[in-house]
């Protein structure tokens, strides 16, 4: 059986910049795939050049066996796409919204009928169907947008960052919806730089940074290569680097320590890997005590996917959407300036 989606060497620029430099993945029939990474790191390209949105610069795009750039017609056939941004006509009803997208797939009226009572049911929009999208909360647009996109029963839905902005109960029910799909046998690719989101719904994850993939396997996978528990301490509040240099040299000496790495981002927090050791925390105290160096915060935990982002990176998840925010403010002043 052919991959529900294949994607290799994809490439796509912006002029001089690359949106996407070298991204490939594979997702297999009825499964949860995911895409994790900040924003900026090229996960909604991927995902519109695969949705025949955008025209890639080079690689390859199959859904189901066939190529998404070599016939998009037959490609989009297979596929429910639903946008990161909620674009709903606020003067139809819920279901009059359901009924337009109906007739726009040429779906006959009876299975619409169908269907449409049956989105309406699963996303738990019935109690307002009849009422103006205008007046629907954030949570209730973002499920009948999705049940837009399920109309035509697509092998494969593809969602964009499918729960920004959502309340956790909203979030809990999108979730519940997805899982629902798979049972179903319904490919679900889905986009997002929450990590527990992907963690919780994913049988898969590809994590992109910069246009690349930098780790992929299931979520359990990814964190067991990382290996051992995580310790993260600061020194200071703010740890001069020099003091930070200190710490990471005396305790990447201890037994138990595999790995120590310097967070700049987060004021010169250690981030250390260790084999499970009950007196772990101890001798890292002790050693540090006897050095002079104090101990502003220290914390034990299982590895995550942020574990495995900052491995590969040098730095956390939560890190990279800081940095990028913060370029997209520089970018915004330098427009302002220019005017």
């Amino acid at each position: 059986m052919a991959p529900a989606v294949l994607i290799e060497n994809l490439q796509k620029r912006y002029g001089d910049v690359y949106a996407v430099k070298d991204i490939s993945f594979k997702v297999e029939p009825g499964e949860i795939f995911g895409l994790l990474g900040p924003n900026g790191a090229g996960k909604t390209t991927t995902i519109r050049c695969l949705c025949t949105l955008s025209n890639p610069d080079g690689g390859k795009i199959e859904v189901s066996g066939i190529s998404a750039i070599a016939k998009p017609t037959a490609a989009r056939r297979r596929l429910g796409y639903v946008a990161q941004e909620v674009a709903l006509d606020k003067m139809l009803t819920g279901r009059e919204l359901l009924e337009l997208q109906a007739a726009l797939y040429h779906l006959p009226s009876a299975f619409a009928k169908q269907r449409i009572d049956r989105t309406i049911s699963l996303l738990g929009l019935r109690e307002y169907a009849n009422q103006k999208t205008g007046t629907y909360s954030g949570g209730l647009r973002k499920r009948l947008d999705l049940a837009a996109g399920l109309l035509h029963q697509p092998d494969i839905l593809v969602l964009d960052e499918p729960t920004v902005g959502l309340d956790i109960e909203s979030r809990v029910v999108v979730w519940d919806f997805l899982r629902q799909l798979r049972e179903a046998g319904t490919t679900v690719v889905i986009t997002s730089h929450y990590l527990e989101e992907i963690d919780a719904l994913a049988d898969n994850v590809a994590i992109i940074d910069k246009g690349v993939v930098i780790a992929a396997g299931t979520p359990s996978q990814l964190k067991d290569k990382v290996g051992g528990d995580r310790i993260t301490l600061k020194i200071r509040e703010f740890s001069p680097i020099d003091e930070a240099e200190k710490a990471k040299g005396m305790l990447e000496a201890l037994p138990f320590v595999q790995e120590a790495i310097i967070n700049t981002a987060q004021g010169n927090s250690l981030n250390l890997v260790v084999t499970s050791q009950s007196n772990g925390l101890i001798t890292i105290q002790e050693s540090l005590n006897s050095a002079g160096l104090p101990i502003f915060s220290i914390a034990q935990s299982r590895p995550s996917l942020d574990d495995v982002y900052l491995a590969a990176t040098g730095q956390t998840l939560l890190d990279a959407e800081i940095a990028a925010a913060g370029i997209r403010d520089l970018k915004a002043e330098k427009k302002k300036s220019m005017r």
